[in-house]
C-alpha cells in the first residue's frame, strides 16, 4: 500500500514537471531562440513582435527585423525582469510614449539604425534605471529639451550620424544634465555652432568623452582655442578623432580644412593659459584638480614639497572631500607650482597649477578706480561749468538795448540842459578820445569771443555820427527855441 502511494506521487510529481516543460516550450516563439533568460528573434524577417515573450526573460534581441512601429502594447505582460533590448535595423518610425510603461527596468536599449525623425517631449522618462542609449545612424533632426527628462541613471549616450543642427546643451549642464552622465557622441551630425562658454566650463571626465568631430563646425578661434586645449590636455576625444575635426572657413563656406592643421597666426588666435591662477593677500582661493576619470584619489604637493592628502592639512592648506585644494589667508610666499596626483586603479594623471599672490589686497585696487572714477566726474563738472561761462552769460541782448536806450535818454536831456558853449567843449573832448570799449553782445554771432577786425573803425563811424546827429538836433532845438516868443 505505502508503495503504491510513493509511485504514484512520484508519477505526479513527473507528470507536473512535464506540464511545466511543455508550457515552457510553448512560451518560446518558433522564430525565436530560447536561451535560459536570453530570447533572440534577430533576423527572422518579424513584422510583428511575438506575444508570448516570457516573463522572465532578461535579454531580449529583436534586431534585424521590419519592426516600423514599437506600440504600447508591443507586450503582453510586464517583462519586469529585462534589462537589455535591441531593436535596431528595424525601420523604425515610430515610438509611443507609453512604448516602455511594462519594461521599467531596462538598463540597455539598442534603437540604433533606425528610421527616427524626431524625439518628442518626455520619450524616456519612464526608463528611471536607463544606463545605455544607442540612438546614431538614424534620421533624428528634433531632439525636444525634456525627451530624456527622468533619465537621472543615464551614463552614455549615442547620438552620431544623425541630422542634428542645434547642440543639445540642456544634456550636458550641471542642471539639467543627468548625474551619471560620463559619455555623450554627437559626431556626423550638421552642427555648425557649439556653445563655447559652456563646454569649456565643464569638467575634464565629461570632456573626455564629449565627441563632437565630423560637423561642419565654422572656424573661429573659440573653437581652434576649445579643441586644441583638448588635445594639450589628451582628452580621448580631441586625441583618438585629430584628423576628423574640420571646419568650414568664413569667407568661403564650400572649402573645409581640417582643424588642427591650421596654425594660431592664421586666424591670429592668442592661446591663454588655463594654469596660471592670480590670487590677493589674505584671500581664500580654491585650486581644483580637474581629472579625466572619476572617483580618483588625489594627493597635492605644495611649492614648499609639502604634501597633502584627503582629509589632512594645516591652518592654511586643506584637501576638500572632492580632492580639490583650498587655501586660506593667502601670503607672497604661497606662490608657486601646486601639483595634484590623481590615481587609480585603471589610470594616473599630474596636473599642474602655477599660482601668482600679488602683494597687495584686492580693496587696495578697488579703491584706486574709485579715485579715479572721482577725478573723471570733477574734471567732466569743470568742462560743463566752462562751457556754462562761456556760453550762457547772465545778460542777454534785450538787457543790452535797455540800458543803451536809457543811456541815450540820459545824454540827449543833458544835452537840452548844457550851454552851447559848454556842448561844443564836451564835443570837442569826445573827439580827442581814441579809447573805444566794445559791447560784446554787439559782436556778431560766432566769433566765439574774438573781436572782428575792423571793429574799431565800425565804432568809430558810429561815434562820430552820432555826435554829428545829436549836434543838428541840439542846434535846430536851439533856433526852435529862439524863433518861438517867450512869454513872461
Amino acid at each position: 500500500m505505502w508503495k503504491s502511494s510513493a509511485l504514484g506521487f512520484r508519477l505526479t510529481i513527473l507528470a507536473l514537471f512535464g506540464c511545466w516543460a511543455n508550457v515552457a516550450a510553448l512560451t518560446c516563439h518558433p522564430d525565436c531562440i530560447c536561451a535560459s533568460n536570453i530570447v533572440s528573434c534577430s533576423k527572422k524577417e518579424l513584422v510583428a513582435i511575438p506575444n508570448s515573450i516570457p516573463e522572465y526573460t532578461a535579454i531580449l534581441d529583436l534586431s534585424y527585423n521590419s519592426l516600423s512601429r514599437l506600440r504600447a502594447e508591443w507586450t503582453s505582460v510586464h517583462l519586469n525582469k529585462l534589462h537589455t533590448l535591441f531593436f535596431s535595423h528595424n525601420g523604425l518610425i515610430f515610438i509611443s510614449e507609453e512604448a516602455f510603461s511594462r519594461v521599467l527596468h531596462l538598463r540597455y536599449l539598442d534603437l540604433s539604425s533606425n528610421k527616427l525623425r524626431t524625439l518628442e517631449e518626455l520619450h524616456f522618462h519612464e526608463l528611471e534605471e536607463l544606463e545605455v542609449l544607442l540612438l546614431y545612424n538614424n534620421q533624428i533632426s528634433q531632439i525636444d529639451k525634456t525627451a530624456f527628462e527622468g533619465t537621472s541613471k543615464l551614463q552614455k549616450l549615442y547620438l552620431s550620424q544623425n541630422q542634428i543642427s542645434r547642440f543639445p546643451l540642456e544634456l550636458v549642464v550641471k542642471k539639467t544634465r543627468s548625474p551619471e552622465l560620463e559619455l555623450l557622441d554627437v559626431s556626423g551630425n550638421k552642427i555648425k555652432s557649439l556653445p563655447i562658454a559652456e563646454l569649456n566650463s565643464l569638467p575634464a571626465f565629461l570632456k573626455n568623452s564629449l565627441y563632437l568631430h565630423d560637423n561642419p563646425l565654422l572656424c573661429d578661434c573659440p573653437l581652434y582655442l576649445l579643441l586644441t586645449q583638448w588635445h594639450a590636455r589628451q582628452l580621448n576625444s580631441a586625441v583618438d578623432f585629430r584628423d576628423e575635426f574640420q571646419c568650414v572657413l568664413p569667407l568661403n563656406h564650400k572649402l573645409s580644412i581640417r582643424l588642427f592643421n591650421l596654425q594660431s597666426d592664421y586666424m591670429n588666435c592668442s592661446v591663454p593659459n588655463d594654469s596660471e591662477l592670480e590670487a590677493f593677500l589674505e584671500d581664500t582661493l580654491t585650486i581644483h584638480c580637474d581629472t579625466k576619470l572619476r572617483n580618483m584619489t588625489k594627493v597635492w604637493m605644495t611649492p614648499s614639497n609639502e604634501t597633502i592628502q584627503a582629509g589632512q592639512g594645516n591652518q592654511s592648506a586643506q584637501v576638500l572631500p572632492n580632492g580639490s585644494l583650498q587655501l586660506r589667508e593667502l601670503r607672497p610666499e604661497d606662490s608657486g607650482t601646486y601639483t595634484c596626483f590623481a590615481i587609480s586603479s585603471h589610470f594616473n594623471e599630474t596636473i599642474s597649477v602655477q599660482l601668482k599672490v600679488h602683494n597687495s589686497s584686492a580693496i587696495v585696487g578697488y579703491e584706486g578706480l574709485n579715485t579715479a572714477y572721482t577725478t573723471l566726474v570733477g574734471c567732466v563738472a569743470s568742462v560743463v561749468l566752462v562751457l556754462i561761462y562761456l556760453y550762457l552769460t547772465p545778460c542777454h541782448c534785450w538787457c543790452r538795448k535797455k540800458a543803451e536806450t536809457q543811456q541815450e535818454e540820459s545824454i540827449h536831456s543833458s544835452s537840452l540842459s548844457t550851454t552851447p558853449t559848454h556842448q561844443a567843449e564836451a564835443e570837442k573832448e569826445a573827439l580827442d578820445m581814441r579809447v573805444a570799449f566794445i559791447d560784446p553782445a554787439r559782436c556778431g554771432l560766432g566769433q566765439n569771443g574774438k573781436v572782428q577786425p575792423n571793429a574799431v573803425e565800425q565804432f568809430e563811424d558810429k561815434r562820430l555820427s552820432a555826435t554829428s546827429r545829436k549836434k543838428s538836433d541840439s542846434e535846430s532845438f536851439s533856433t526852435v527855441l529862439l524863433d518861438s516868443p517867450v512869454v513872461v
